[in-house]
């Protein structure tokens, strides 16, 4: 396409268009006349000049060459020049004919002079050698364009600007292609393979963009002088450019495919602190992302349940468990991952990670670090070694000294001179740091920061200087580039997290740029960091000198801005590195088809501001320095930065209009000691005139940035010009001021109108925002993003409006109270509706938030949430609706205005939210439906609120306007109070009234988070309050499901949730707060959002009601879930609190919320959960030391029991003077401490000695501080007055020793440690929610293996066997005698056994064979064997027996209590059974295969012969027609595989089918496809997933499997209990057979290719981890031989001893399944329904599961055992599931008892055992049938004949699901003499329970 321009008053005809293309340019640009530079230099090079740039003569210059610059044209003599060199050009290289017939001549010869070409000299090389060039669509131009060296395939960015390439296929023999580009795979060099000729593309020597490739001139002019000297047998010039180009620590490729971890253990950060914040989970989140697409397992450890990575459906398995080393250490045992993420969590992981390489944890257990090497981080974390590194590589460190005792400090300080910054090292957020100008500043900063660490850093400092940050991302193979480039418009001296902060730098120039990032690159190449790094520098502005502050090898929050300002996903790419993939073979995903090698350029602007909420605390300090004090920040973007900046300030506070002058007043010395509130200083400086190099010398800020709020304070001027009248203001004057970041709102203040009239206004005008799309290539490829922000400075959006969404409105910026808990609501909002099929909208403008993330949504728009751009948005997209209830209160705040402006809100109705908003409103709905509220008043004068307060009586709560910009609420204790308060509260009247209310003390507070659907509540969770009424929500400790709430107030509760949900008719989420005291239930308020606890209860109860919800909301049909209470876990949410990083702030707990986060863990109870949380907030368990300081009397008596508890558990305890007296009357030692004497002077030596509490606390003496102060009840202290209570509650934060502060806390705390002890131990199916639909079974038994050990161990052996066993979750296996010898006398028995002891996993007991000889010699072998093996087929083996009479003699003479094993088939299995039944013996038939044999079978059994059988599952799942796919050889087999009627019939008779066996037969692949083939196949690893796989098709239920493979295997072979020991399986696993599994010796598999679905997970066998996702873990030998266990007993007879069961008083029964279906999977750590008794065992006593349980847990149903999981196809978990019926402790004791006597019984029994019936008959009435015994049998014995009876006890057996059968004493053995105890015993191998009935009185006590 041509183009013309045409000056203006010029015809156009009279300029003609003109083509470039067809001209030879070359020509016109090349000099006339040769000319000569850097005469006399040792080479001389000839330059041809196409186009030369200056800088490759300077590049050649520098490097010692005089250079003789040549006409293109001009005739090249190879005898006057050492090389040649031939410059860029432009236009197309055909045109340069006689260059290139010049060139040719010069190289003709076989040993040309050396060569170089660049750009246009590239082109014309290849035409000289006879290559081929093209003309490009659009060429390659800009700084930033990545070629893959082909040598050593590494990326290098390049500057780049042409339009021709090379065609590399048609390179003559003897070339090769040096360069590729990385993302159109053009080419960008060619070599000579043995002569010193090269060409490259690009430009190495241009100077604006990155000269990462200038070498090349240096190897191009080593070249030119090894050949001038004669050395031409020395290296090629690929040879050369090679060995510079290869990195030479390069991992080997196919090692890191090798050791690619399968499993991954990522940190995370634990709860959100000042400094630490919700980055954390977004790049864990990006991480735990990309490791799902690599098919890695993902284990995550945080114990933030607010988070969106802690969720369901992300990583595998989430630990909620404090991030300390000896708690990870636990998961690592219980998971053995191979690999583990340490740079995703903050410094919390990074220091964890640290700790756990230091003492070997790691080492121990074959976990690697991924990505950046645990020696890289300490490189960066420790200041001397840094310093040393950087000095390696000649770059300087800002001079610092690291110090370890305060006097190192101080001497350093004097030597580096004062002012100084001090900071902690391994510290995060600059905790303890700060700017000391004198010595004592720095006594006391140094002290303080001693307390966090043990090295302190003092640096010079650097105050003023810029701030500049780069990040930079760096594979193992040495490819490194910088993402993004930040500066700080603050100087140096204010933390970054704490400054506005610019992206990309906006006052650096080419130079300090380039200059910076060369840097990055080399220092982060030095430190060996794979993955991503942040460094800091200082940059003096005057100067280009620069020092690195700091690089952080991990993750931070400047990656998350650099990340949402780019759209580059660092967290994504780093954990894509951490595994070892090469940085070119990663896509961009903003383009989805150029490399992520390259360096974003951007064509917009971002700012970053943070957000402080300083005003909820009391006593900080508002100025703002080296410490972080803010708790969240926004990121705004803009096509400039005035547009850019006055969004940001709005979006940091929605009361902001932009850079406003009227919120602060100017003054000089704000100005230059900056506070929180310095932007708005700025501006009323410079409305107030301020010269901009006064304010330059006052702030520092650079005066670019300061020329630019200029622009807006001036505009705002002009605006103000048309206040009489805005229709008067011309439309370039409003479009101007939208084009300069200010809103309607901001236009109509400055115009003296409103924002609708100024709205209204702007769309006459058509002055319209434009959306546009986040481009990281600076249009040079198609963006094909959906992450947008909207601007005035463009002229038309990027993409179209036509599909229909849904908005959903995000959560604006995490501040106290609202944090990273409402980005998982609207994440969990947005993948509910695309689940549902809608198109999702999200708008927010948070960078630290998933939700920002753009593949979470459809279109992510990155701006502000304000009634204006939601409207523009909503009117350019027209969604289907918009959801605000899932961002917390910020969009609830525009709801009525968008609603009056005819915006479709889905949900609640805005009229609704505003009824519950508005207080007058909500107060007059309350009294409608007769719900008491504590009493309230608006007052708007003094008098009157004296008034009110005495009438109701103190306290109160007072609550100021919020027109007074936040400030703070408070309680009134008396008059002297309220007037301080309402002083405070500027001055009260109409205008600004305050709203008083009566204040309940001593009261239960209780949080309701619920959801509705058109006002009827669908599910609703209640949580508990530990703390009294009176701490904020967001600050209490929460208990869920609710412990101590009494049916009575929990039947109130639904009432009062139920009626006001129908009143606001609500649709989707409410949260109510209501106050519970003496029964008596008010309401305090009612959010119709999402609330904090939200996460908290989906994750705790297992329903996610976020997602139910979004159902709501969108119209769909839910089933009502109603109260949701839990599985079985009790949750414990702790507060975070972040005092130590407000210096002053004052540690109470009251009506403001002061906590920036919140941790959450489980147990079994609320003890166990809380001691974790508090772990997991950083606090320590006291080990010896404790101080009280407890104020009032009242507190003093409630805390005695406590107090006594800690005196017993051994603690020393030390009080202050009045809390001590108190306890030593009440006989409690305790020793007495004073506060340091008020006077200084005191008199006399003896003073000195008594060390007081402040002494103490500084030395760190304590462990613990408890303090409650007087006035707990909310109030916050007004006065000035420092009291002793704040003093020691703040040295306690400073030096970091646990504190608490609140008498309910404490006294759970106590009480935790006195029932769990120090540490609880980690619970995987407590603490561990898992992704996958994890169920937890017994051990499995398979009772017919072949082991092959003695005689073929090349087939199999006891390890190989019992390890494949594991895997197939087979605990134990009976292993078969057709060994070689075969085991048939006492040597080859003991041999056997001696062979399975050394090699076992697994349990095992050993056959012993019957043979034609050894009938009598067996009987005393017979009790250590697992029974007797008699083969009467044709089989592989030398004891197959044809002689009847042989197998009777068997049958006589082995002991009559042993199972007896028959190999039978076909008509062999009649003979067998009548033998069987000659001798009145049972015999157990093996691998059933054929029609015939299963009726047999199905007959005898219905006749009464007592006769068990197996089948092995290549019987149930293959059948002859499966041959030709296994092959005819490979498919022998005894028994064959039958006809597909036979294996029909096997389904169709399941019942008669006793167990599953595998009849693992093994043989090696070689003797298997060899013409006589041995018939076997292996199965212990494929008999499970195909069962489970049986199972998921309805074929099979689970009580079907683990009757046939646990409980029937058990009682036939009389085998014992393995204690502590089950498998947890995986049902959603889906997976392809592969042709050989993975531990037998066999390597074939019969079921290759078929689909399965389930896994084994986890295998514990007696306690350790055996087996865990394809690993074994216990050695050889580990496996035990059950028979030499004490003897066993028959399961059923084992009493339970009652004492066992009243251990844990703290089990609380919970009614499972009364009104919940659980939305969410079953996991392991989340027993399902629990009182279902039936999957596990008659009771008996079932040690724990995990290492470290308690001895005995007792179930919900006072079952001895772990809590199951619950074992539930989809069919059982239906709405319709029975409630199981509580039973009452009091029962427990006669749980699995055997009932002799009525005097058993006591009278409360009796009464609680007729409660039982009562309901049992009332269920089943309303039921008809109940399932509660399905499965069970009772067996009938009735000796005297009494029908009633019997027939009572049948029809209740029926009636609860279970079967009955009859035994006749007629036509029973005990004709012939059988004794009762006989006949019981026999019985009860069959039957769960006997009724027996009999005339002799006694006889059962025989």
């Amino acid at each position: 396409m041509l183009g013309k321009l045409i000056p203006e008053g010029m015809e156009e005809s009279q300029i003609p268009y003109v083509d470039p293309g067809k001209q030879n340019l070359v020509q016109e640009v090349s000099v006339k006349d040769p000319r000569v530079f850097n005469a006399g230099a040792s080479v001389k090079i000839a330059v041809l000049d196409c186009g030369l740039k200056y800088n490759q003569i300077r590049c050649l210059c520098q490097r010692g060459a005089e250079v003789t610059v040549l006409p293109w044209d001009h005739a090249l003599d190879p005898a006057g020049f050492d090389g040649l060199f031939i410059s860029n050009g432009p236009g197309d290289p055909v045109f340069c004919q006689q260059s290139i017939h010049n060139i040719k001549q010069f190289l003709a010869g076989d040993s040309p002079k050396p060569l170089f070409g660049i750009c246009l000299g590239h082109q014309i090389l290849s035409l000289v050698i006879g290559a081929k060039t093209f003309k490009m669509k659009y060429g390659n131009r800009g700084h930033n364009q990545p070629c893959i060296h082909e040598g050593s395939q590494r990326c290098f960015i390049t500057s780049q600007n042409h339009g021709y390439a090379v065609d590399p296929s048609t390179l003559p023999d003897g070339w090769s292609a040096l360069f590729t580009n990385a993302n159109d795979k053009t080419n960008e060099g060619i070599v000579h393979d043995s002569k010193p000729i090269f060409s490259v593309q690009f430009h190495p020597e241009h100077c604006a963009g990155p000269m990462d490739l200038v070498s090349l001139f240096d190897v191009f002019l080593d070249t030119v002088r090894d050949v001038k000297a004669g050395a031409v047998e020395g290296r090629t010039v690929k040879q050369r450019l090679r060995d510079l180009l290869t990195y030479k620590h390069n991992p080997n490729v196919s090692d890191l495919e090798k050791f690619r971890p399968r499993k991954v253990l990522i940190l995370g950060s634990g709860g959100l602190s000042i400094g630490q914040a919700g980055e954390f989970d977004y790049s864990g989140s990006q991480a735990i992302k990309a490791l799902k697409e690599e098919n890695i397992q993902t284990v995550l450890i945080n114990p933030n349940i607010a988070t969106v990575q802690t969720s369901k459906g992300l990583a595998d398995k989430v630990y909620f468990l404090p991030l300390t080393h000896d708690y990870v250490t636990q998961v690592i045992k219980n998971e053995r991952p191979d690999g583990i993420l340490l740079t995703f969590g903050g410094q919390t992981a990074l220091n964890c990670g640290v700790e756990l390489t230091k003492r070997g944890i790691l080492e121990k257990y074959n976990v690697r670090v991924l990505g950046t090497p645990v020696s890289s981080i300490e490189m960066t974390e420790d200041r001397k070694i840094f310093v040393e590194k950087m000095e390696e590589i000649g770059e300087h460190v800002a001079p610092s000294e690291a110090a370890f005792s305060l006097e190192q400090a101080q001497a350093a300080a004097d030597r580096l001179g004062y002012p100084v910054l001090v900071r902690s090292a391994y510290a995060l957020g600059g905790l303890g740091s700060g700017f000391a100008n004198t010595k004592e500043e720095l006594t006391a900063l140094v002290c303080q920061a001693f307390a966090h660490t043990t090295q302190v850093l003092v640096d010079k400092s650097l105050k003023g200087w810029k701030e500049i940050e780069y990040e930079v991302v760096r594979d193992a193979y040495n490819n490194c580039v910088t993402v993004c480039n930040m500066e700080n418009v603050d100087p140096l001296g204010i933390h970054t997290g704490e400054s506005i902060v610019v992206a990309p730098s906006q006052t650096l120039n080419d130079h300090e740029y380039n200059m910076l990032r060369d840097t990055a690159i080399k220092v982060i190449q030095h430190l060996g960091i794979v993955g991503e790094c942040n460094i800091q520098y200082a940059l003096n502005p005057e100067s280009e000198q620069y020092y690195i502050i700091e690089v952080n090898a991990r993750l931070s929050r400047s990656s998350a801005l650099a990340s949402k300002a780019t759209g580059y996903p660092l967290a994504y790419v780093a954990a894509k590195l951490a595994l070892g993939i090469p940085l070119p073979v990663l896509r961009n995903s903003v383009t989805n088809c150029t490399t992520a090698n390259f360096e974003p350029s951007l064509d917009y602007c971002v700012v970053k501001i943070p957000r402080w909420d300083l005003s909820k605390f009391l006593r900080v300090s508002t100025k703002i320095g080296s410490s972080m004090k803010s708790v969240g920040e926004v990121m705004s973007v803009g096509r400039n930065f005035e547009e850019a900046f006055q969004k940001a300030l709005r979006m940091v506070d929605e009361n902001c209009v932009g850079f406003d002058h009227t919120v602060k007043s100017e003054s000089d010395e704000e100005l230059e000691t900056p506070t929180d509130k310095r932007i708005f200083v700025l501006a009323a400086a410079l409305r107030a005139r301020y010269t901009i190099d006064r304010l330059y010398e006052l702030t520092k800020i650079d005066r670019w940035f300061l020329h630019k709020m200029k622009n807006i304070t001036d505009h705002l001027s002009t605006l103000e010009v048309y206040q009489d009248d805005e229709k008067d203001m011309p439309r370039d004057v409003l479009l101007r001021a939208k084009q300069l970041g200010f809103s309607d709102k901001q236009i109509a203040q400055a115009v003296q109108s409103t924002e609708l009239a100024v709205r209204k206004m702007r769309k006459e005008w058509n002055i319209l925002p434009v959306v546009k799309q986040i481009d990281t290539v600076a249009a040079e490829w198609p963006a094909q993003t959906n992450y947008l922000y909207l601007t005035y400075n463009g002229t038309e959006h990027d993409l179209d409006f036509q599909e229909p969404h849904v908005m959903v409105i995000g959560s604006g910026v995490y501040r106290i109270g609202s944090s990273v808990e409402f980005d998982w609501c609207a994440v969990g909002c947005i993948q509910e509706l695309r689940k549902m099929g809608f198109k999702t909208i999200m708008v927010n403008y948070n960078p630290e938030t998933v939700s920002t993330d753009y593949d979470m949504c459809d279109r992510l728009y990155f701006d502000e949430m304000s009634f204006e751009v939601v409207m523009d948005i909503y009117e350019l997209e027209n969604p289907e609706g918009i959801i605000l209830s899932m961002g917390g209160q910020l969009p609830n705040n525009i709801a009525m205005s968008l609603h009056r402006q005819q915006c479709r809100v889905l949900g609640t109705s805005p009229e609704a939210i505003d009824s519950a908003e508005n207080r007058f409103k909500f107060s007059r709905l309350l009294d409608t439906i007769g719900i008491s509220q504590p009493q309230w008043k608006e007052l708007s004068d003094l008098e009157s609120a004296f008034h009110f307060c005495s009438s109701v009586g103190y306290p109160c709560v007072v609550r100021p306007s919020y027109v007074l910009s936040g400030a703070a609420m408070n309680v009134a204790h008396c008059d002297v109070d309220l007037e301080k308060v309402l002083s405070n509260a500027v001055a009260v009247s109409k205008e600004h009234p305050v709203v008083i209310s009566k204040f309940i003390q001593e009261a239960k507070e209780i949080d309701v988070d619920a959801v509705a659907c058109d006002g009827v509540v669908v599910a609703m969770a209640i949580c508990e309050h530990v703390e009294n009424a009176g701490v904020h929500s967001g600050d209490a400790t929460l208990v869920t499901p609710p412990q101590d709430i009494t049916p009575k107030t929990l039947e109130r509760i639904k009432a009062i949730v139920h009626a006001i949900g129908l009143e606001l008719q609500v649709t989707g989420p409410f949260n109510l707060q209501l106050i519970a005291k003496d029964d008596q239930l008010k309401v305090i308020e009612c959010n119709v959002r999402v609330s904090r606890s939200f996460p908290f209860v989906s994750k705790t109860l297992g329903v996610d009601m976020v997602a139910l919800a979004t159902q709501v909301i969108m119209g769909e049909e839910v089933e009502p879930i109603g109260l949701m209470t839990g599985t079985g876990i009790v949750g414990v949410k702790v507060p975070q609190f972040s005092f130590s990083r407000l210096a002053g702030a004052d540690v109470v707990l009251g009506v403001e919320m002061t906590s920036t986060g919140e941790v959450a863990c489980f147990g079994e109870n609320r003890y166990e959960a809380y001691l974790k949380a508090m772990l997991s907030t950083g606090f320590k368990i006291p080990q010896k030391n404790i101080l009280l300081t407890i104020g009032s009397y009242k507190n003093k008596s409630e805390l005695l029991p406590t107090v006594r508890a800690l005196e017993s558990m051994g603690y020393s305890l030390c009080a202050s003077l009045g809390t001590a007296d108190f306890y030593t009357e009440h006989g409690i030692k305790v020793k007495a401490m004073d506060w340091p004497f008020e006077e200084t002077e005191s008199d006399g030596p003896l003073k000195e000695k008594q060390r007081s509490i402040m002494d103490h606390l500084c030395e760190n003496h304590f462990d613990l501080v408890i303090n409650l102060s007087m006035r707990n009840s909310g109030g916050r202290r007004l006065s000035s007055f420092v009291t002793r209570g704040y003093r020691a509650r703040r040295l306690a934060v400073d030096y970091s020793v646990p504190l608490i502060i609140d008498i309910k806390c404490t006294k759970l705390f106590v009480e935790a440690l006195r029932q769990i002890g120090s540490f609880p131990p980690v619970k995987t199916h407590v603490d561990c929610m898992t992704s996958q639909k994890l169920i937890r079974l017994p051990g499995l038994i398979d009772v017919h293996v072949h082991l092959r050990e003695p005689g073929a161990t090349h087939k199999e052996d006891f390890s190989s066997g019992t390890a494949a066993a594991l895997a197939g979750g087979v605990t134990m296996v009976c292993a078969m005698p057709n060994t070689n010898p075969a085991i048939t006398d006492s040597s080859s028995f003991s041999l056997a056994q001696k062979l399975a002891e050394a090699g076992a996993r697994c349990d095992f007991a050993i056959f012993l064979g019957a043979s034609s000889e050894n009938a009598g010699s067996l009987a005393p072998l017979a009790s250590a064997a697992a029974g007797l093996k008699m083969y009467l087929n044709d089989t592989y083996s030398q004891l197959k027996m044809d002689n009847v009479s042989v197998w009777m003699e068997h049958f006589e003479k082995w002991p009559s209590h042993l199972p007896i094993v028959a190999h039978a088939e076909g008509q062999t299995v009649a003979a067998i059974l009548m033998v069987a039944q000659l001798y009145q013996r049972s015999v157990h038939i093996c691998h059933v295969a054929k029609k015939e044999e299963i009726l047999i079978i199905k007959a005898a059994k219905q006749k009464g012969i007592q006769v068990t059988c197996e089948v092995a599952p290549h019987h149930l799942f293959l059948c002859l027609d499966d041959l030709d796919r296994i092959g005819q050889t490979r498919g022998q087999v005894r028994p064959m595989l039958g006809t597909r009627e036979d294996l029909e019939a096997l389904w169709e008779n399941l019942d008669i089918i006793d167990c599953f066996a595998t009849d693992h037969a093994p043989h090696s692949v070689e003797e298997k496809d060899s013409p006589n083939s041995p018939p076997g196949y292996p199965g212990l690893e494929t008999m499970l997933p195909l069962l489970l796989t049986a199972v998921s098709d309805g074929r099979l239920t689970m009580d079907d499997l683990i009757k046939r493979l646990y409980e029937n295997p058990r009682k036939i072979f009389s085998l014992p209990t393995q204690e502590n020991t089950y498998i947890e399986v995986d049902l959603e696993h889906e997976w392809v057979i592969p042709p050989s599994m993975q531990f037998t010796k066999s390597h074939w598999t019969p079921f290759y290719g078929m689909k399965v679905k389930g896994a084994v997970r986890r295998v514990v066998l007696r306690g350790e981890v055996a087996y865990i996702d394809g690993q074994v873990l216990v050695p050889m030998g580990y496996g035990q031989d059950v028979r030499k266990w004490s003897p066993t007993v028959a399961p059923q007879t084992q009493p339970v001893p009652s004492k066992e069961l009243l251990k844990t008083p703290e089990h609380r029964h919970v009614t499972v399944l009364s009104e919940t279906v659980r939305s969410r999977a079953p996991s392991p750590r989340r027993a399902g329904p629990t009182g279902d008794g039936r999957f596990h065992l008659p009771p008996r006593i079932h040690r724990a599961s995990d290492p470290g349980l308690p001895e005995t847990v007792i179930n919900q149903d006072g079952f001895p055992y772990p809590p199951p999981i619950p074992r539930l196809s989809p069919q059982n978990m239906s709405m319709q599931s029975v409630p199981h019926v509580q039973t009452s402790p009091l029962l427990h004791p006669l749980i699995g008892q055997h009932i002799l006597s009525v005097k058993q019984f006591s009278k409360d029994q009796m009464s609680h055992l007729f409660n039982v019936a009562h309901t049992l008959r009332m269920l089943v009435q309303k039921e008809r049938s109940l399932e509660i015994l399905k499965g069970k049998v009772m067996a009938s014995m009735f000796f005297e004949a009494s029908t009633r009876t019997s027939s009572s006890f049948a029809a209740a057996m029926q009636r609860l699901g279970g079967s009955v059968i009859s035994f006749s004493e007629s036509t029973s053995s005990s004709q012939k003499g059988e004794s009762l105890t006989d006949s019981v015993q026999t019985m009860s191998c069959y039957a769960d329970v006997l009724v027996l009935r009999h005339p002799q009185p006694g006889a059962v006590e025989v």
